[in-house]
C-alpha cells in the first residue's frame, strides 16, 4: 500500500494543465523525501492553454474592429529532476531541479496586440529529512531560484496609462495650488494683524506650495502633450538581468505506517529578487539601464495528506495557500511616467485538490483527482487574466523490475476574469500532458 501510496501522489502532479495563483508552474513534491530506497525521477510536461477575452466596444472600435484578444498566452514545457538518498534509516537527502515560476503571454489581436510577457526560472532545492520516531519526521533545505523577465507594452496601452497619468498630476497641482493660495491668505492676514513671525512663516509655506505646484503641473502638461503626439511611438519595452536567490524550506509530517497515513505541513519562504532593470519609451526619450526592480516571490504553506482507505486504495489531497498579494513588477521609470505597476496580483490564493488512487496489480495502478481555486472577484492583471480555476486529472503508472513509467492528463476549466479595461475572459480552458520516470537503486 505504501507504495501505491507514494507513486500516486507523485503522478497527481504530473500534468499541471492549470498551475496555482499566480504565475507559479510547479512544485516540489515533499512526499518524495518518504518514498522507498534511493531514487532518481525525470520528469516533463506539456500544457497547451486556451485563453481569450472579448473587448469592450469603446476597445474594439480602437483597436480596429477586433473584438477579441485571440489566445494570449502561449504553449509551454516543464522539466524536472528529483533525486533522493538515504543515508541512514533516520536521515535522508532530496534535491529538486525544475521551474518553479513562468509566464508566456503573447497578445496578437485588437488593442493590446503587441503586448507580450516572458518571465522564465530554474529552481534548484536541497532538503534534509530526519525521522525523529517511526511517527515523526522533520525535514528542511533550502532553495535557489534564478529568474529573468521581458516585457513589452503597445503604444495604445501606454498612451493611455500616461495620458490618465498626466490627468491626475494636474489634479494634484491644482489642489497644492488651492492650497497655497489660502496659506498666502492666511499670511497677509497674520500680516495686516501686526504677526509678522506668523505671516513670514505662512508665506514660506505658500511659496513652497506654489512651487511643488508649479513643477506638478509643468509635468503634468509635458505628459499629456506627448501622450497626445501620434507622431512618436509610445512602445514600452524593460528587461530585466537574469538574477538568483535563496530560500528557506521548513516542514513536519507525521505517519501511521500500517494504514499509510501521512500528514505534512510545508513552509517555503518568500524569494526577494532585485533585478538589474533596461527600460525605454521612445516618445518621452527614456532609454534606461540599470534601474533596480524588486520583485518578491510569494511564501507559501502546504497540507498535504494521504490514507488508505481500502485494500489497495488510497485517497490523497493537499491545500496549499500563496501569499500572492505580494508579487508585483514595479519599475522605476515606468512608475514614473504612468503613476502605477507594470502588473500584479491583487489577493492571496489557496488551491484545494483530493484524489483518489488505485492499485489493479502489483505493476498497474492509476488515480482520478480534482483541483479547485476559488474565484475571488480580482481585477486581473492583462498577463495572467484568469480568476481561480477547476481541473479534473487521470493517469496511471506501471512498474518495471526498478523503473516506474508514470503518464497523466489534466483538463482545466479556467475562471471567469475580468481586466481594469473591461476586457472579460470567459470560457477558457487549459490541457496537459506529463510524464515521468524513476529509477530505484
Amino acid at each position: 500500500m505504501k507504495t501505491i501510496m507514494t507513486s500516486a501522489l507523485a503522478l497527481a502532479v504530473a500534468a499541471g494543465a492549470a498551475h496555482a495563483g499566480g504565475i507559479e508552474r510547479s512544485n516540489n513534491d515533499y512526499g518524495f523525501l518518504f518514498t522507498r530506497n534511493d531514487q532518481l525521477q525525470l520528469g516533463f510536461s506539456h500544457v497547451m492553454p486556451e485563453l481569450s477575452g472579448k473587448y469592450t466596444p469603446e476597445l474594439t472600435a480602437a483597436g480596429g474592429g477586433e473584438d477579441s484578444t485571440g489566445n494570449m498566452l502561449t504553449d509551454y514545457n516543464n522539466y524536472s529532476l528529483a533525486y533522493k538518498n538515504d543515508f541512514t534509516e533516520k536521515l535522508s537527502f532530496g534535491m529538486y531541479v525544475n521551474n518553479p515560476y513562468g509566464a508566456g503571454a503573447e497578445y496578437t489581436q485588437g488593442v493590446y496586440a503587441g503586448l507580450t510577457a516572458d518571465w522564465d526560472s530554474d529552481q534548484v532545492a536541497l532538503v534534509g529529512k530526519y525521522r525523529v520516531t517511526d511517527r515523526v519526521s522533520v525535514f528542511a533545505g533550502a532553495r535557489y531560484v534564478e529568474s529573468q523577465a521581458d516585457i513589452i507594452i503597445p503604444d495604445l496601452l501606454v498612451r493611455s496609462s500616461v495620458g490618465r497619468n498626466a490627468q491626475g498630476l494636474g489634479a494634484q497641482a491644482q489642489a497644492l495650488g488651492a492650497e497655497a493660495q489660502a496659506l498666502g491668505a492666511q499670511a497677509q492676514a497674520a500680516g495686516a494683524a501686526g504677526d509678522l513671525a506668523t505671516a513670514q512663516e505662512l508665506g514660506a509655506q505658500a511659496q513652497a506650495l506654489g512651487a511643488e505646484a508649479q513643477a506638478l503641473g509643468a509635468r503634468a502638461q509635458a505628459l499629456g502633450a506627448a501622450a497626445q503626439d501620434f507622431g512618436t511611438s509610445m512602445e514600452y519595452n524593460a528587461s530585466g538581468s537574469r538574477v538568483g536567490d535563496w530560500g528557506a524550506i521548513l516542514g513536519v509530517a507525521y505517519e501511521i505506517p500500517d494504514i499509510a497515513l501521512r500528514v505534512a505541513l510545508s513552509w517555503q519562504s518568500e524569494i526577494n529578487h532585485t533585478f538589474s532593470t533596461s527600460e525605454s519609451i521612445a516618445g518621452l526619450g527614456i532609454d534606461a539601464t540599470g534601474g533596480d526592480t524588486k520583485v518578491i516571490m510569494p511564501q507559501a504553506v502546504a497540507l498535504d495528506f494521504q490514507s488508505g482507505i481500502a485494500p489497495g486504495t488510497l485517497l490523497f489531497g493537499q491545500v496549499k495557500w500563496v501569499e500572492w498579494s505580494k508579487w508585483e513588477v514595479r519599475t522605476p521609470e515606468y512608475e514614473g511616467v504612468t503613476g502605477g505597476n507594470v502588473t500584479s496580483f491583487e489577493n492571496d490564493r489557496t488551491t484545494w485538490k483530493l484524489g483518489v488512487g488505485r492499485a489493479f496489480s502489483d505493476d498497474l495502478s492509476g488515480f482520478v483527482q480534482v483541483t479547485y481555486e476559488a474565484q475571488n472577484g480580482d481585477t486581473v492583471s492583462r498577463l495572467a487574466p484568469r480568476d481561480g480555476y477547476v481541473s479534473l486529472g487521470v493517469g496511471g503508472q506501471y512498474k518495471m523490475d526498478n523503473m516506474t513509467l508514470r503518464g497523466g492528463l489534466e483538463y482545466a476549466w479556467i475562471g471567469e476574469a475580468e481586466d481594469a479595461s473591461g476586457v472579460k475572459f470567459e470560457d477558457n480552458t487549459a490541457l496537459g500532458v506529463g510524464l515521468s520516470l524513476t529509477v530505484d537503486f
